[in-house]
């Protein structure tokens, strides 16, 4: 009896402690997550007001943060003390998580530690752990030293290297290299590469601003000798390759060139600065050519043992000259870096004959590749070929992707490496300064020679962003194409994003505007915006044009495609940054940007109506409207300045360019509708979806546009008849007026033309073409063209919806279709606030549905008044709204349980 007393005590005492434990964590809230300009622990900052956030941990209900203090400090013991604060925001009563820095000026080349307070509703404290940042240069005069380079000019082939050696006396603490280079550059110290960077820096327009990287490279460095070698390469700064593109006409077109300042930081706390001038010395490595465009040459006969490691003899070497620099303005490179991602070997190895192997990976990539041997003669000329897909007989098939290539002789083939074997034991080989796009690979010698199956390997390259989303469904085939879609953003990311990765590497506007979303949903890519915005603001002209590709070399670009539909990445991608991450920074800077290129269109189209554009691109079948189109992003430019300036609290500018919205809906329906049939223009899918997408139906047509436009897609047996901007706009438009099956019956579809159709006849990335036409020679495999459908994912099935009046994910908008044909459907995406969740599947008909609204946030769900419901959780509030139960859920996990 005793025994079974005691039991029961413990049991009741076990669910106290459970219940306790619960409630204290679910009320808890400490700050995690700390970043410094949306990255983590950086170095290298040179703002002067740099944005610090958080997240709030704890996954209990009604995780809410009431106020902050924010504690910086440039000595981390006196932090934890509370002591030597260099600023010190005393208590706020705000539930924000993005606060830019407003203390004490800060200084150049100093570590600041900082953690936050955060107090929840129970005036509970907690203190996250110390996070830090590090400044570069914040004044143009901290720079030392000057931009060196050799002394040939931009025609000379071979690549330089440039060395430095130096002997410390002193014990070293830390230090750093600030590396600025026009090019590209790697470099070396003691013999190693610093860090583990590709392609650095990023591209830009290089006579407007040049990057710098803050590399640290203390563990680098040693006591006595030290040994700094640089190789340079021409990158997009220096482009001796010919296409149409016209790269090579750049305006800033220079030999490339580099400024370094190396700051060593002794155990006594002195400093000493080691800076590129006529000391340094150069000379012609074994990289006899390279292109960023089409491949690199090396020859191993011209390698130069240790010339980077200390006690090397360079005497027979030249003195670097000082040379000028490319721009006036130097930027540290706040953003994640390219690297190699992953290393993929070979599927199939074919072994065509005795001088010629053609090795096949398992996806499409953009990248490089390491390639090794044994044992080759001397002189041995190995030529390595990439593609993206293969002739009948087997040999690799560049003729999808070189049709803008314009080589001038033979000397420099697309995509393809060249290597000449020194006759060592071993050798390898991996270009430095390019990528290709590539599933195949072909290699010929120029003798007979036999590689080994490990002899090649495929590195894949990109911005190395983190990932923020995930979707899996019980379709394997529309998994497959959420991944696809991934790859060729990813592929297409290299310090901007690109329209493909081999045939021409350009930054069109259009193809990034119209796949933003698809980027924001999946990736961290806020850094990587922000810089290409800046690109933006570098290209516009004096009028307020954009180029339609970015950066641009001055020679391409201006031509054509210059109008709304493809150049709005000025205004949508700024407002996607808003609503995505809550930080309004992107739109405050470009704001005077996007009002120049409004009252440009303003100016030439007084009317409205504007046909200035490239039109629905690539369509399936039928042509749309052109001035429907480029009007459609007129408008949408014109309400985002509108709503911004608002924002901004610029009240005049609110008002007038409400009106001109206005007035261009006005004249857009007046011009396009024909309000009796409710068909705009011949009724395209394109000229139906794009209206309603973008809010230029008048409410009281918008079911009966929303119905013809469900009529057009039964019309083609739900098969998508679009462009590329139809394909931002199909999907989102049925689905968000009442036909979201429709709308995933035609994202689902197998049979051309469709996403599944790519993948069913064997794609790992998404195309440029809808048709699988292998003699068309202008139709890469490798597009984010197309890639609208990655976003729709999340918003058509998950229904996960960034408010832009509480932007940021701050309040969450969740609209999920329980579409038919799925038996279940996953998503999550990671916002500033944390991971969002809405996940559903089918169970004994009825759909079991699964919310988790991260700590600090709140979310509003719709779900359809024709079904029921009931809820894990009695902690909800519910109203009607039209067709809709809309219910109120605060941070916490739910369960609902509907019947349709």
């Amino acid at each position: 009896m005793m025994l079974e007393k005691n039991q029961k005590w413990a049991k009741t005492l076990y669910l106290f402690l459970v219940f306790l434990l619960m409630n204290l964590a679910g009320y808890s809230q400490v700050p995690v997550n700390l970043r410094c300009e949306h990255l983590d622990n950086p170095l290298g900052i040179d703002v002067l007001q740099p944005r610090l956030s958080w997240q709030l941990s704890g996954s209990g209900k009604e995780v809410m943060q009431t106020a902050y203090q924010i504690e910086v400090a440039t000595d981390s013991i006196a932090l934890t003390q509370g002591k030597g604060t260099v600023w010190n925001t005393g208590k706020i009563v705000s539930e924000a998580v993005l606060i830019p820095y407003n203390g004490i000026a800060l200084q150049s080349f100093t570590t600041y530690f900082w953690r936050v307070k955060v107090w929840n509703s129970k005036n509970n404290m907690e203190i996250s752990k110390t996070a830090r940042f590090e400044t570069a240069l914040l004044q143009a005069n901290d720079w030392k030293g000057s931009w060196i380079s050799d002394s040939h000019d931009m025609n000379y082939k071979p690549a330089p290297y440039v060395r430095k050696e130096i002997t410390t006396d002193k014990t070293i603490k830390t230090a750093r290299a600030y590396v600025a280079a026009a090019g590209l550059y790697e470099f070396y110290i003691n013999g190693k590469k610093a860090g583990n960077r590709m392609l650095d820096p990023m591209f830009t327009k290089f006579d407007s601003r040049n990057l710098y990287a803050t590399l640290d490279i203390t563990s680098y460095l040693q006591n006595g000798k030290n040994a700094f070698g640089v190789l340079l390469g021409n990158g997009w700064y220096n482009h001796q390759s010919t296409a149409v593109w016209k790269f090579d006409k750049a305006i800033w077109r220079n030999r490339p060139r580099c400024l370094i300042n190396i700051r060593i930081t002794y155990s006594d706390n002195t400093t000493e600065t080691i800076v590129t001038d006529e000391t340094w010395k150069t000379t012609d490595s074994p990289v006899i050519f390279n292109s960023i465009y089409t491949g690199e040459h090396y020859d191993a006969r011209k390698e130069i043992s240790n010339w980077n490691k200390p006690d090397f003899n360079d005497s027979n070497w030249e003195k670097s000259i000082l040379v000028k620099a490319p721009s006036p303005k130097l930027v540290s490179q706040q953003l994640y870096p390219i690297r190699v991602t992953d290393r993929l070997k070979p599927i199939k190895i074919n072994r065509v004959n005795d001088t010629l192997t053609v090795f096949t990976f398992p996806k499409n990539i953009a990248g490089t590749v390491s390639f090794s041997i044994k044992k080759a003669p001397a002189g041995t000329i190995f030529r390595i070929k990439h593609a993206e897909r293969l002739y009948q007989n087997g040999m690799v098939d560049l003729s999808n992707i070189d049709l803008h290539y314009r080589p001038t002789d033979n000397t420099d083939p697309f995509q393809t490496d060249i290597f000449i074997a020194k006759g060592n034991e071993k050798e390898s080989f991996s270009p430095k300064f390019n990528y290709k796009g590539f599933q195949f690979v072909e290699v010929t010698s120029s003798q007979p020679f036999k590689l080994e199956e490990d002899g090649l390997v495929a590195l894949e390259l990109h911005s190395d962003v983190p990932v923020t989303g995930k979707i899996k469904t019980s379709n394997k085939v529309f998994n497959k194409i959420w991944e696809a879609t991934n790859s060729s953003y990813l592929a297409n990311l290299f310090g901007y994003p690109t329209d493909c990765p081999q045939r021409e590497k350009n930054g069109w506007t259009g193809d990034a505007h119209t796949n933003v979303e698809t980027g924001l949903y999946n990736f961290d890519g806020i850094t990587i915006y922000e810089k290409w915005l800046a690109d933006h603001q570098d290209e516009q002209q004096p009028d307020g044009g954009i180029s339609n590709i970015v950066p641009n070399p001055g020679a391409f670009g201006y031509e054509f495609a210059t109008g709304p539909d493809w150049t709005s990445s000025i205004a949508i991608i700024p407002w996607k940054i808003y609503e995505f991450y809550g930080d309004a920074g992107l739109l405050t800077k470009t704001y005077p940007n996007i009002k120049k290129y409004v009252d440009l269109i303003d100016q030439k189209y007084p009317s409205g109506i504007t046909d200035w554009g490239l039109g629905d691109w690539v369509p399936v079948k039928s042509v749309s409207s052109k001035p429907l189109t480029s009007t459609m992003y007129y408008y949408a430019d014109v309400l985002i300045l509108a709503k911004t300036a608002k924002l901004l609290g610029k009240t005049g500018d609110a008002e007038h360019y409400f009106k001109l919205a206005e007035k261009i809906k006005t004249a857009f329906n007046e011009q396009f509708l024909n309000t009796s049939t409710y068909l705009y223009c011949s009724g395209t899918q394109t000229e139906l979806s794009g209206p309603l997408y973008w809010g230029l139906v008048p409410d009281e047509f918008r079911k009966k546009v929303a119905g013809n436009l469900y009529k057009k897609v039964q019309e083609t047996n739900f098969h998508l008849d679009v462009g590329l901007l139809g394909t931002k706009s199909l999907l989102n438009a049925l689905s968000e007026n009442g036909y979201a099956d429709a709308a995933y019956k035609i994202a689902s579809q197998e049979d051309f033309p469709s996403w599944g159709y790519w993948i069913k006849n064997g794609a790992t990335t998404l195309y440029e073409n809808w048709p699988l036409n292998v003699e068309k020679n202008d139709a890469s495999l490798n597009h984010i063209m197309f890639g609208e459908i990655g976003a729709w994912m999340y918003k058509g099935i998950g229904g996960i919806f960034p408010d832009e009046n509480s932007p940021g994910f701050k309040h969450i908008i969740l609209k999920p279709n329980f579409v038919s044909g799925l038996d279940f459907f996953e998503s999550e995406h990671i916002s500033p606030y944390g991971k969002i969740v809405s996940d559903w599947k089918r169970k004994n008909e009825k759909i079991l549905y699964k919310v988790i609204v991260p700590p600090n946030t709140s979310a509003t769900l719709y779900l359809e008044k024709k079904s029921t419901f009931t809820c894990s959780s009695e902690n909800i509030s519910i109203t009607n709204e039209g067709l809709y139960n809309v219910i109120q859920l605060k941070a916490g996990s739910y369960t609902f349980k509907i019947t349709p």
